[in-house]
């Protein structure tokens, strides 16, 4: 297993007893121990996941085609800190802190599309490349150069039709944090994938504990008897990556698209797939933020950020070839598959927040108590692994 070497020189602040039981973390599935109460719960634990796990590296922050063209912005937070993602002109996507050079104020709320931003305090007005365009008033301010004054601008990266955003000054090449994630997902040509819904939530759990549930089996037959848990075998074995990121496959009986009842909805299979990606599933966790599956005939995955330690912030996304997109009848049996996303996540939803208050009461000497993982939960394992090399490498 080779992973993204964690950064060097990160702040301290671990509980007392943490780094002993991530200690216990590496070493992949079948003889790790899972993360600790603490890491879901503890505000000192989510303070220090900010600054190692959000500032610093690269962090996914959606589908690329969120923002379809030339003036399309969402402002989000990453790692706590204000960021306004926006296309420019010339379609490449920019990052800046969505915080006015002036006196901080945010600049944009929300999404939309614009030509230029333009703080509402005092209307200081900055270019989709974060220039600032206007300053009203400063004429008589000595020495004040509008070029002096633009938007903080940080790293952007699009792959594999992902955006993603690092808040480092000089982060790891974007290929080298991906590893092998591309050569794996060649064939489903996901640069190309149409996003044909996208729905926010929140849940109140923490938001480690949400991407793992959509990376493991082996809650299925207990949360999901009756709606998927019959269409998925068993994964096969844990896949060796390099990177930032987890996956592994597993075939179905059907589609893992769709509710047991209504396989024979199912949309056309994607032509480039081989017989067995073709009658399977592959689940994939770019860590920390994307958990995504890749089935036979298109992409379903999650977004999911920290609102402190004890709930996040979600979206649902799914997204098709545009070939079965532009075809006859596609918009109604599309609906098929968003009800068995929703089906699903309706069921993990209260056994994720049910979860989370049982760590909640895991305080004391219960905080650094740790699980072991089944066979049927790889990509969580190895998330594990990466999360304790990043959170140790706290001075």
């Amino acid at each position: 297993m080779t992973l993204v070497s964690p950064p060097a020189g990160s702040p301290g602040g671990l509980p007392e007893g943490l780094a002993e039981a991530l200690g216990r973390c590496r070493g992949g599935q079948a003889t790790a121990y899972s993360l600790p109460p603490a890491c879901y719960v503890d505000p000192r634990v989510a303070a220090v996941e900010d600054e190692v796990l959000f500032r610093r590296g690269w962090v996914g922050v959606g589908r690329g085609d969120r923002w379809a063209g030339p003036g399309a912005y969402v402002a989000i937070d990453v790692g706590g800190v204000p960021v306004v993602v926006v296309r420019d002109e010339d379609g490449v996507l920019r990052a800046h802190a969505n915080t006015c050079s002036h006196r901080f104020a945010r600049v944009v709320e929300g999404e939309g599309t614009c030509q230029r931003m333009r703080c509402p305090f005092h209307a200081w007005t900055y270019g989709l490349d974060g220039r600032l365009l206007g300053a009203p008033s400063m004429g008589r301010t000595d020495g004040f150069d509008r070029a002096d004054h633009g938007l903080h601008g940080f790293a952007t990266a699009e792959r594999l039709g992902f955006a993603f955003v690092s808040l480092e000054a000089s982060p790891p090449p974007i290929d080298d944090w991906l590893g092998d994630a591309a050569a794996v997902h060649t064939r489903w040509d996901l640069d190309s994938m149409v996003t044909t819904r996208r729905r926010e939530f929140t849940v109140d759990c923490n938001w480690k504990a949400f991407a793992e549930v959509f990376n493991e089996y082996y809650h299925l037959p207990y949360v999901h008897p009756g709606s998927i848990d019959d269409t998925y075998d068993d994964p096969d074995e844990p896949e060796d990556v390099v990177g930032a990121w987890a996956t592994h496959f597993g075939s179905t009986q059907g589609t893992g698209g769709l509710l047991e009842g209504d396989q024979d909805k199912a949309l056309a299979v994607i032509p480039s797939l081989d017989k067995r990606e073709a009658d399977g599933v592959r689940y994939s966790w770019l860590f920390p933020t994307l958990v995504i599956a890749t089935g036979a005939e298109g992409l379903w995955m999650y977004e999911v950020y920290p609102d402190g330690p004890d709930r996040c912030r979600c979206a649902q996304v799914v997204c098709f070839p545009p070939e079965t997109v532009a075809a006859e009848g596609f918009a109604e049996v599309a609906e098929a598959y968003y009800e068995r996303f929703d089906v699903a996540i309706a069921e993990d939803i209260p056994m994720l927040e049910r979860q989370h208050r049982g760590m909640g009461a895991a305080t004391g000497p219960l905080s650094n108590r740790q699980g072991r993982f089944s066979f049927l939960e790889p990509n969580v394992a190895r998330f594990a692994g990466w999360y304790a090399d990043r959170l140790l490498s706290v001075g």
